[in-house]
């Protein structure tokens, strides 16, 4: 188990190490001059555009940038803004609240709502499984912004049990909030847990131990616990891991169609205005929350079935 701890540890750093590096380098190859965007276009002298370049270490070779850039987040200095003049990671945490909230409720519902009614289309056939089904392609189908057009259009302008836009003060109004900007980005990832779970539970139930379970007399209940779910929730584990994490770019779309300030409409904003360093803060945590939650999923999976730690990453 140590050992299968310590694998993981090792690639976690080694795959943010790597990200950082490709993060960096695709915004110093992107196309573009945040100096532009600071001297409004207009014309400058060369003095006072090399010292702008200096103040910003637009003048320093890729790889010292670098250096620099990463020694920085290590000790959690993230940059200065060229738009707003004040540090990265102080514009991040004032919108990090919001959009950790607002993925954390999504996942609640795609996890809940979707191995629930994936179970249940599992176990009973019929009509109710055909409604799932249906319904579950009708949810893969839709994209957030859709989702989030329809959901504002019915339930906070038609109806009004929802507010149109904005975050909210205090945890519970937030969470009113947050509601239907959450159902929108759970929506199409709820679908595919769904679908995943299904198809992994079916599986299991025609598998040859669990018929010679049933044969032997052990109870319906018994069985489904020990060998149907156990075994079936190492995909949806997966997937739902994976899901979960993308949510962090997912939000992107859903926040700009809510009005929210979170990090999505942050990053937004600092790229239409060549905001370097604050996109590059953004993307990395972003990747880096990818990340750790992959390796999260990982580290479960020895729970689900300790078979899997004595077997090392089998």
């Amino acid at each position: 188990m140590i050992r299968f701890l310590l694998g993981r540890l090792v690639g976690l750093l080694l795959t943010l190490w790597i990200s950082s590096f490709v993060v960096f380098a695709a915004l110093y190859l992107a196309p573009g001059d945040p100096i532009s965007f600071l001297t409004g276009g207009r014309e400058v002298s060369p003095l006072t555009l090399a010292e702008l370049r200096h103040q910003y270490q637009l003048d320093q070779p890729f790889l010292v940038r670098y250096a620099d850039w990463l020694g920085g987040v290590l000790h959690g200095h993230l940059g200065q803004s060229i738009v707003a003049h004040q540090d990265v990671s102080t514009l991040i945490g004032a919108r990090a609240q919001t959009s950790a909230l607002l993925v954390g409720y999504a996942a609640v519902l795609i996890i809940l709502g979707g191995i629930a009614a994936g179970t249940i289309a599992a176990l009973f056939k019929g009509p109710l499984d055909s409604g799932i089904t249906l319904g579950t392609t009708v949810g893969l189908a839709l994209p957030s912004f859709v989702t989030a057009i329809a959901l504002i259009s019915v339930f906070a302008v038609d109806v009004r049990w929802f507010p149109v836009f904005g975050d909210g003060s205090g945890l519970l109004d937030r969470l009113w909030h947050l509601t239907l900007p959450a159902i929108a980005l759970a929506v199409s990832s709820s679908a595919l847990i769904a679908r995943i779970t299904r198809g992994a539970l079916r599986e299991e139930l025609g598998r040859e131990h669990v018929e010679t379970a049933r044969s032997r007399g052990i109870p319906r209940r018994k069985i489904l616990r020990r060998h149907v779910l156990r075994n079936g929730m190492i995909p949806v584990t997966t997937v739902a891991g994976i899901t979960v994490a993308g949510l962090v770019a997912g939000s992107v779309v859903v926040e700009r169609a809510f009005n929210l300030n979170g990090l999505g409409s942050f990053l937004v904003q600092s790229v239409a205005a060549n905001d370097f360093p604050a996109v590059q803060a953004v993307v990395l945590l972003m990747v880096a929350v990818f990340v750790i939650l992959s390796t999260v999923v990982d580290l479960l999976y020895p729970l689900i079935d300790p078979r899997m730690a004595r077997g090392g990453t089998q």
